[in-house]
């Protein structure tokens, strides 16, 4: 998908947006647009000197336009939207031209306009997922604005702004999480004889132990996963602090004791029989939404797809995230994530910086309304004092349900994802057959480290 450049008609998908434009509705801009196209002889002369004058405007307007890459209209786009109208209502000299593509598709633009040298048609702020950020960081060091002295990165969560950072040097500006939590149902775990406080700060193994009884008691699964997606064992492997790759960057697979108890866990799940197994994110959802299972561990932004089942409210509570049993493991992980990144080589790169950090990096108000509208949980540490994190939520028994993610948002350990976790997904992937079918996970890390060693050679 081409971007449309000044002057020029946005193509299909390309949002230019301004305060102007924030009032009017498509329909009236559809309107505005015919006037033009069809003027009456009476005021041929009067519209000809107001399109000049709009031509003009335009232009000057064009000159400190800021375009942005994303992707997900519904929310990121949308929360890009918000954000612009709430900068351009203080700065009336700005626009933004917010770009809506796929997520492969803004990749794949991204990579192969910065690999060419020809950068002229890429945007000022681009979005990128957290675990691709150190890639295009280190694979493009020049092509990156530094945002160290501009922004307090203090206010943020560590983790997010540890895996921005490259050579002492803060680039990009965080955005949302994937902090995670379990959710589980209150009154099926009742049933089988556990209480609220039971569930809090559990390990894996006592999970297990607990949903086997559940299983016995209601004939309910505990959890769904598909058999092929290692999502829940990043989950386990951050949550103790590792990764696939140590803080120099390389390979730790072999002598990983997170990833081995992460895949061990994995292994005990399938074989307790307290999993029901999906193959879609489909499926995922519809397991909790229809009641087959009693819990789900997983990102904050699952909250959404929970709350849509309503016949549920009040049947929900959520608890930290179990821990493994290794050393330095805790109760709080991260899945998912992105941030906001400038473009050293865009025309309006010092608006771009400043946008971010006045609206990304200070306003909470603006966070109290993209959680309110949106459900998303920044990594700004001091939203959390507002009132929207504080709120009771009546679908989870009228528990403060974002202040316990935003706490645990605190608690997420650090790592370095590299530059190929999609990589390490895949070697690992690869081995989850022969792991349900109860192979020794030395022997799967054997074959983990290989692939993934011949793939990043």
């Amino acid at each position: 998908m081409e971007v449309g450049g000044p002057g020029l008609p946005p193509e299909p998908g390309v949002l230019v947006f301004s305060m102007r434009q924030a009032l009017a509705t498509s329909k009236e801009t559809k309107e505005h647009t015919m006037h033009f196209a069809k003027p009456t002889t009476a005021h041929a002369a009067a519209s000809l000197a107001l399109a000049s004058f709009g031509l003009m405007t335009a232009a000057a307007v064009s000159a400190k336009e800021v375009t942005v890459w994303a992707w997900d209209p519904n929310f990121n786009i949308a929360i890009m939207k918000d954000a612009a109208a709430r900068y351009t209502a203080k700065h009336p000299d700005a626009t933004f031209k917010i770009v809506d593509m796929s997520k492969a598709d803004l990749e794949q633009k991204l990579q192969t306009t910065l690999a060419s040298g020809v950068t002229k048609s890429l945007p000022d702020i681009v979005l990128v997922e957290d675990y691709n950020a150190q890639k295009y960081l280190r694979s493009f060091p020049t092509s990156f604005e530094p945002m160290s002295g501009k922004v307090d990165y203090a206010g943020f969560a560590k983790y997010k702004v540890d895996l921005m950072t490259v050579n002492g040097k803060v680039y990009g500006l965080p955005f949302d999480s994937g902090v995670t939590g379990m959710y589980y149902r209150k009154d099926l775990l009742a049933k089988a004889g556990f209480s609220e406080k039971d569930m809090e700060n559990i390990t894996w193994d006592r999970y297990i132990e607990i949903g086997t009884k559940v299983m016995a008691v209601t004939g309910k699964k505990m959890l769904g996963i598909d058999p092929n997606d290692n999502g829940l064992i990043r989950v386990m492997m951050q949550s103790a602090g590792r990764w696939y790759f140590d803080k120099d960057g390389k390979l730790d697979i072999k002598g990983n004791p997170a990833l081995k108890a992460a895949m061990e866990v994995q292994g005990k799940l399938f074989k307790s029989g307290i999993v029901k197994p999906v193959t879609n994110w489909a499926e995922y959802v519809g397991a909790v939404n229809k009641g087959d299972v009693a819990s789900i561990t997983t990102g904050v932004w699952i909250t959404g797809a929970v709350k849509s089942e309503k016949s549920q409210a009040g049947l929900w509570a959520v608890a930290p995230t179990p821990s493994l049993n290794v050393p330095g493991a805790v109760h709080a992980s991260n899945l998912g994530g992105s941030s906001w990144y400038v473009l050293s080589g865009g025309k309006e790169k010092a608006m771009a910086v400043d946008f971010l950090n006045e609206i990304f990096a200070k306003d909470t108000d603006f966070y109290q309304s993209i959680l309110i509208s949106r459900g998303a949980v920044g990594t700004l540490m001091s939203s959390r004092a507002g009132k929207a994190y504080s709120d009771a939520d009546l679908f989870f028994g009228g528990a403060q349900v974002w202040l316990r993610f935003s706490d645990w948002l605190a608690k997420v350990p650090s790592v370095n994802y590299g530059m190929f976790t999609y990589e390490g997904d895949a070697a690992v992937s690869a081995q989850l057959p022969a792991l349900n079918q109860g192979v020794p996970v030395d022997q799967l890390l054997d074959k983990i480290q290989a692939q993934l060693a011949a793939q990043i050679k």
